[in-house]
């Protein structure tokens, strides 16, 4: 194994910024266990000097939200040529929007929850009635149910507007999504040499609210989870299935958490795809450390991996330079 400087990236100007510090602290613990060197460096305006005077080998971003995880920081990565953990720029980009990922995962005939797009200014209240009413509207960028909000089919015009407005304050743009009842799930995806597969799917039971809403992610004993999830084979299986179609669908590399909601019963039907994270949270007891474990997988070594894959990864090879004629 390789000894590998680090670049551990969090932080940024995100409302998931300290929960990207969390995972830092996590990864870089992990990476050193392991035996690399890693440095934990902030999403700011100083981090291009850092990476060009850190001599680091291979970056490892676990940042969440605008910049870091929306094909921003790759880019940068990609001037530096500096090799990176997670996907490229453009997969990352169509992920981190949930919309384009949607019209994506739409064309592979993925299961999905009907939606409508609403832009800030737009009309409101016919955007959920063309729904039926109960919905979910969430910002079309974003992540950890900041700014989402679930109305009842008799909500008020005013708790239509209030779930809106709070959307808005995160993104410009809002997706609107029929309400879908069942358990909330997710499934992680490890890409390796062989190619990617599905991790045990993971039963999320949220205990701080009636859905998985951010308080119920990350305050203690806010949510339980249950890896592998008891679901009945066909179901599981079907996640699974879903869950590579919909990470290859966007073109992502080494990792992704994608979420679903699934009914009852053993109808693989039930499962409807939400989303995909292309860089998930990583401290010891976020989901996909977790999962991963569940195959054997310890923490270290998945660090680790990811880092030595990054590395291992083929530099982009740039063309002479034609003169002008």
């Amino acid at each position: 194994m390789s000894v590998l400087s680090v670049a551990v990236i969090c932080g940024g100007p995100s409302a998931e910024a300290n929960v990207s510090r969390s995972s830092a602290t996590a990864v870089a613990a992990a990476l050193e266990q392991a035996g690399h060197r890693p440095t934990v460096v902030e999403l700011e305006a100083p981090l291009a000097r850092a990476l060009s005077e850190g001599g680091f080998d291979v970056a490892f971003p676990v940042t969440h939200g605008p910049l870091g995880e929306d094909g921003c920081l790759q880019g940068l990565l990609e001037v530096f040529d500096l090799p990176y953990v997670g996907s490229g720029v453009l997969a990352s980009a169509l992920a981190a929007s949930k919309p384009h990922a949607k019209a994506l995962f739409r064309a592979a005939g993925l299961p999905l929850a009907d939606e409508v797009v609403v832009r800030a200014g737009e009309p409101t209240l016919a955007a959920v009635a063309a729904l039926g009413g109960a919905v979910v509207v969430k910002p079309a960028s974003g992540g950890s149910a900041i700014g989402t909000t679930r109305l009842r089919a008799d909500s008020s015009p005013e708790a239509v507007q209030a779930a809106f407005d709070a959307a808005f304050a995160v993104d410009g743009v809002a997706l609107v999504e029929r309400f879908v009842m069942g358990h909330e799930v997710t499934c992680g995806v490890l890409e390796s040499d062989t190619g990617s597969s599905a991790l045990p799917p993971t039963l999320i039971t949220s205990h701080a609210a009636d859905w998985y809403d951010f308080t119920s992610r990350y305050a203690a004993g806010g949510s339980s989870h249950q890896c592998p999830a008891p679901l009945p084979p066909r179901v599981t299986a079907r996640i699974q299935t879903v869950a590579v179609a919909a990470f290859r669908a966007l073109g992502c590399r080494d990792l992704g958490r994608v979420d679903f909601v699934v009914g009852e019963g053993d109808d693989p039907s039930g499962v409807v795809l939400l989303e995909i994270n292309t860089l998930p949270g990583m401290t010891r007891t976020s989901l996909y450390p977790e999962a991963a474990a569940a195959t054997g997988v310890d923490f270290p070594s998945l660090c680790s991996g990811l880092a030595q894959r990054a590395h291992a990864r083929p530099r982009r090879v740039r063309p002479a330079e034609l003169p002008m004629p």
